[in-house]
């Protein structure tokens, strides 16, 4: 146990938690979850930058818990593995790619935890691939008592708790489907004329496997199109590409981060070394940034593009590169993907809080009318009414989380103002 609870990974957020519990095995969840005084709230990689993840009380790392993957084939149709919650994505990935598996998807950074991940809805890019949340089919999890609890795919819990915001239990456990392994290889574009992203924009994110469209809103052209190929679907990778040329791997650069930090470019390779776009095993410094992202429907795409592009001169000041990607549609009741395929709009910033902070609500202003959700786990500026608005079983989720823990244990301010848990007036 620790008093030194520290900051996020952005340091965008101190922790005021009053210690830290860092257990290696499920029964030390549990006694630490029945002996906390208070509240508590489970912590992983620290990769939100906000504080949906804190607490007055007690936060519980499960980085530390203990266990090696398994592989279930019980059911040949529908492949799992099940592991430790608290594995990173880049740990398991590796893990599956040497026995012939994969994920449907990754994230952009490897880094992030198989819990953290799943309960803020992270993704990565492609209008077949669902969020990180959506290969979920079994959590199991440590309740208000400190008791352990399992919630699997036929059970309607599910449906609330696969993005659960640590709103309801500390998750110990995951089970993912899986799916023979794949390669893939990623090309990156320069020089594409805007008149042709906002012409065809859901059909760029759709012409290959993943697609991620960076952009700092005001230059000439769009600064750089990463097309990510599944080698068993696509076809020859082109040269020039919808008014684009393709670029050597060595001009490829996301912020200010070193470019070896990245995943190879220009030759086809694992699926695990090729959607993430940094590499596992490189430099992971701290990240010197602030981030905000935001869901439109798709068919919405070019709209919110050329909105977003008419304050551009009012975001680029403190704005290090937005990223634009696909995620396809499902029905997990908090996700930003619930019920449409979906244009991911992120905003990576400059740590200038007050300015970040002042130019969020114009971005929202201008993304309104196409019914925003913004990333649980990032900077935004919505209150309880304007979250209700855009997510439409955000009652239905709260009352799930309010039967698994009715004394409001897993609550905190942040969940309570957005009306995802009930107001305690306690923190």
């Amino acid at each position: 146990m620790s008093d030194d609870v520290g900051v996020t990974w952005a340091g965008t957020h101190s922790f005021r938690a009053s210690r830290l519990v860092e257990p290696t095995t499920v029964e030390e969840v549990q006694e630490a979850v029945r002996t906390a005084p208070g509240r508590v709230k489970a912590i992983g990689t620290r990769h939100s930058f906000n504080d949906l993840a804190d607490t007055d009380g007690t936060l519980i790392s499960v980085l530390g818990l203990q266990g090696r993957p398994f592989i279930d084939l019980t059911d040949p149709t529908h492949p799992t593995v099940t592991a430790p919650a608290g594995i990173r994505y880049g740990e398991l990935g590796a893990w599956l790619q040497q026995r012939g598996w994969a994920l449907h998807n990754t994230g952009a950074l490897p880094h992030i935890s198989v819990a953290g991940a799943t309960s803020t809805g992270t993704h990565g890019s492609g209008v077949r691939n669902g969020c990180q949340s959506t290969a979920l089919c079994r959590v199991e999890f440590v309740d208000a008592r400190g008791k352990l609890r399992t919630v699997r795919s036929t059970d309607h819990e599910l449906a609330a708790v696969a993005v659960g915001l640590g709103a309801f239990g500390i998750l110990v456990e995951a089970s993912l489907s899986i799916q023979p392994t794949y390669d893939v290889r990623q090309d990156v574009y320069t020089g594409m004329p805007w008149e042709v992203l906002l012409a065809e924009a859901p059909e760029i994110l759709a012409d290959a496997y993943s697609v991620s469209i960076f952009t700092t809103w005001t230059e000439p052209t769009v600064q750089q199109v990463w097309r990510k190929s599944g080698m068993w679907l696509d076809d020859a990778v082109p040269d020039e590409w919808r008014g684009a040329v393709r670029s050597p791997g060595s001009d490829a650069r996301l912020t200010t981060k070193d470019p070896d930090a990245l995943t190879p470019q220009g030759d086809p390779g694992p699926w695990n070394e090729r959607l993430p776009h940094f590499r596992y095993s490189g430099p992971h410094a701290a990240g010197e940034e602030i981030q905000s992202e935001y869901f439109v429907p798709m068919h919405a795409a070019s709209e919110a593009i050329e909105a977003v592009r008419a304050i551009g001169e009012t975001v680029r000041p403190h704005l290090i590169v937005s990223e634009l990607r696909a995620v396809a549609a499902d029905e997990l009741w908090l996700s930003a993907a619930y019920g449409r395929d979906t244009l991911a709009i992120n905003f990576t910033w400059t740590r200038h809080p007050g300015q970040v902070s002042a130019v969020l609500p114009e971005i929202e202003r201008a993304l309104a009318p196409f019914g925003a959700r913004p990333h649980w786990g990032k900077w935004h500026a919505f209150d309880a009414h304007a979250i209700r608005h855009v997510h439409p079983r955000l009652d239905d989720a709260r009352a799930v989380f309010e039967s698994l823990d009715p004394e409001g244990r897993f609550s905190n301010t942040h969940l309570e103002q957005l009306g995802i848990r009930e107001a305690r007036g306690l923190a």
